[in-house]
């Protein structure tokens, strides 16, 4: 009997490789400035058609998003989604709550430390990964306003130092 050869799988390198490509869409800015960023969380989120055909032209603002537990499921809210004009009147509405995506035992993590006195859920970035929107979400404390201005003089002497190293070494 002849032993048949097995042929190779003639897959693409970009599938065989579970590398999924990003593309961030909205980056929270503000709530690395405003808080102390503890856990972050990769979550999915529940969207409409429209909604999605928005988010991957980049017309979102998650600026003054939050998130919160209820009744075991982790809602975002305040997300601005903008319309997309080809839906016409059957769009969907920007700032509705959305339903976020996570394992039953990290949303009840989050409940916990959510729980404590100053600790809040805020969206850090918003993102496509392979074909799905995706959202980082941080477990945060708020900043006081001296705790801000001291982290600006950080910023400022950190770039002083840096600017002083450069031109001692050209």
């Amino acid at each position: 009997m002849a032993s048949k050869k097995k042929k190779k799988n003639s897959v693409k390198s970009s599938t065989t490789n579970n590398r999924l490509t990003i593309h961030t869409i909205a980056d929270n800015r503000r709530s690395r400035f405003n808080y102390d960023l503890l856990d972050h969380f990769e979550a999915g989120i529940v969207l409409t058609g429209t909604e999605i055909k928005a988010v991957r032209a980049g017309r979102v603002n998650i600026r003054d998003s939050f998130a919160n537990i209820r009744n075991g499921e982790i809602w975002l809210h305040n997300l601005h989604i903008a319309r997309w004009e080809s839906a016409g009147p059957w769009g969907h509405e920007p700032t509705r709550s959305r339903k976020l995506l996570l394992h039953s035992e990290q949303i009840r993590k989050l409940g916990q430390s959510a729980g404590e006195k100053g600790l809040t859920i805020v969206p850090v970035r918003l993102y496509i990964k392979g074909h799905y929107a995706k959202v980082e979400i941080a477990l945060a404390k708020g900043r006081h306003r001296y705790d801000k201005r001291r982290v600006i003089m950080q910023r400022e002497t950190d770039r002083e130092i840096a600017r002083a190293i450069k031109d001692r070494t050209y």
